[in-house]
């Protein structure tokens, strides 16, 4: 006998989901039975919120559709967070929800919202699953969750669809996956490749689109035929690597990093975008340049931010595009006769290096960036640290460091590096979080604990939501709602199963961080910092 619940699980295992995230409901049983014995490993978190972020850190590591679980009323609603995150930092997103029958729900009124209204603004659709269209219902919603710049899908399973036999015909397959590549022609292409050809100074800018295309030996090898540096957004680190005399580094939300990074990119006589969304970049980013500039956007979808003018659109993927352009230039003309970006380079390793008393946020990353091993995947929560430590980390390759970057919430870097050890147990994991963001997901420890997963999370401990006390002092408003006590994280991370540690020096941590990356279980590093730590620091 099949299901409905059957060929939604099943369809979703064609399509490479492996695991499924949420807390379950009497209204979801039989969904989370199907899962399971498709295939699907159904993990239990504390809250839906963290199940979405560790959907998404599986989906990292291995490409698949991350799946998040839950049950109708609280729990669909607990997800609103992490389905918006979805949606803005373009992540596949498959969200079920269990609901009560339509007939059902006219006169049981218990717990019982209209699910699909409540999430269509944060989700590129939402389905309401029947019997008889529940094939063409899952390639659809998983083809739209894959398509140009991914996102979240909705499905409301009612109970009765979930748990009644059918007879409709369906393929144990996911056919559907969009096209690989497609690519720009025409007088557009041709005004690009002769911008390009002629031009002494050109400057690459990429981004999230770029990742999810998959692009970075691309972009790399480009770079490096014609020595063109690369600026890239958070999400876009590691499309070339951070160590290369090319790179420089991650933007947007650091000041200090854009009167560095702006004024080069105002000199450049082509300046390319290369699967940017400037989604992810704050105040400064916004009209960067001037209206005629020498633009070309090179996007899968078409930009409506109204973020900067762009003298040449090119709806493609990236490789495409880098081939035409290359086809056009001689490779042995280079870039930047007068070496501006290598100074530029040099300008901002100065201006993130470690306080001179020795200990601070920038000594701990800077500790934590020599001893973690090359393949670390690093996640970084929303707060005063992530700017710094994502303008101080390197990333090595894409999708090396992951985080909230276009919704910037909170509570994200712990259960982004679960679900990528999940799925990945060939790479070690690190988090970086303030004590305001930890507290936020604390019960989340006891799902490292019962997964028993080698997590390391460097909790940044200053007793303050530091990047909002700084700028409620720049408006020269009273310190209000920003202050709070210290947690003794050590000794929460001992009562959860875990190992902690107080760090208060770049030698202490050093050696815990060597430790952590050989214990079995979870690591907490608590680095005990002053609350005005980060003050002139980005």
């Amino acid at each position: 006998m099949t299901t409905g619940a059957d060929i939604i699980a099943h369809k979703l295992f064609a399509a490479g989901c492996r695991h499924a995230f949420g807390i379950p409901g009497g209204e979801v049983l039989a969904v989370m039975d199907s899962l399971d014995r498709a295939g699907l490993k159904f993990v239990l978190v504390k809250h839906e919120n963290a199940g979405g972020f560790m959907a998404e850190g599986g989906w990292h590591a291995d490409g698949a559709p991350g799946v998040l679980l839950a049950t109708l009323g609280p729990g669909a609603a607990n997800a609103v967070n992490v389905v918006a995150n979805a949606w803005q930092d373009r992540v596949p997103l498959i969200f079920l929800t269990g609901c009560v029958d339509s007939a059902e729900a006219e006169s049981y009124t218990h717990q019982v919202l209209d699910h699909q209204q409540m999430l269509r603004p944060i989700v590129k659709a939402s389905f309401s699953a029947r019997l008889g269209a529940l094939d063409v219902m899952m390639e659809k919603a998983l083809s739209i969750a894959l398509d140009g710049q991914p996102g979240p899908v909705h499905i409301d399973v009612p109970i009765s669809v979930a748990e009644s036999a059918t007879t409709e015909a369906w393929s144990d397959a996911f056919d559907s996956r969009p096209d690989d590549i497609f690519s720009a022609s025409g007088p557009h292409l041709e005004a690009a490749k002769a911008l390009f050809a002629s031009s002494e100074r050109p400057i690459a800018i990429a981004g999230v689109d770029a990742v999810n295309e998959m692009a970075g030996a691309e972009i790399t090898a480009f770079c490096e035929e014609f020595q063109i540096p690369l600026v890239t957004s958070y999400k876009g680190k590691g499309l070339l690597s951070e160590t290369h005399e090319l790179a420089l580094g991650g933007a947007g939300l650091s000041p200090k990093a854009d009167d560095v990074l702006l004024p080069l990119i105002r000199q450049s006589d082509c300046i390319l975008l290369l699967g940017y969304d400037p989604i992810e970049m704050r105040i400064n980013w916004r009209n960067p340049w001037p209206e005629t500039a020498p633009v070309i956007d090179v996007s899968p979808v078409l930009r409506t931010h109204g973020m900067h003018s762009a003298h040449v659109r090119l709806r493609s993927h990236v490789r495409p595009v880098l081939a035409e352009l290359s086809a056009s230039r001689p490779n042995s003309m280079k870039s930047w006769p007068d070496a501006e970006p290598a100074e530029v380079r040099r300008q901002l390793k100065a201006a993130f290096g470690i306080e001179a008393e020795g200990w601070g946020p920038a000594a701990a990353f800077h500790a934590l960036k020599q001893v973690m091993p090359a393949n670390v995947v690093v996640s970084a929560d929303s707060g005063a640290h992530r700017i710094l430590v994502s303008q101080i980390w390197e990333s090595k390759q894409p999708r090396g460091m992951i985080q909230s970057s276009a919704l910037c919430t909170m509570g994200c870097a712990v259960p982004l590096a679960m679900g990528h050890r999940l799925v990945d147990q060939t790479r070690p994991v690190l988090a970086f979080v303030g004590d305001a963001g930890l507290e936020m997901c604390l019960g989340e420890l006891s799902t490292l604990r019962d997964l028993n997963l080698p997590v390391i999370i460097c909790v940044l401990v200053d007793t303050s939501l530091a990047l909002i006390e700084l700028k409620q002092r720049k408006s020269q408003r009273p310190n209000v709602g920003v202050d709070f006590g210290e947690t003794d994280f050590p000794a929460i991370a001992k009562a959860y199963g875990g190992h902690g540690v107080w760090v208060e020096s770049t030698d202490i941590l050093k050696r815990e961080a060597k430790d952590a990356l050989t214990r079995d279980g979870f690591t907490i590093l608590a680095c005990r910092i002053s609350n005005r730590a980060y003050d002139g620091k980005f």
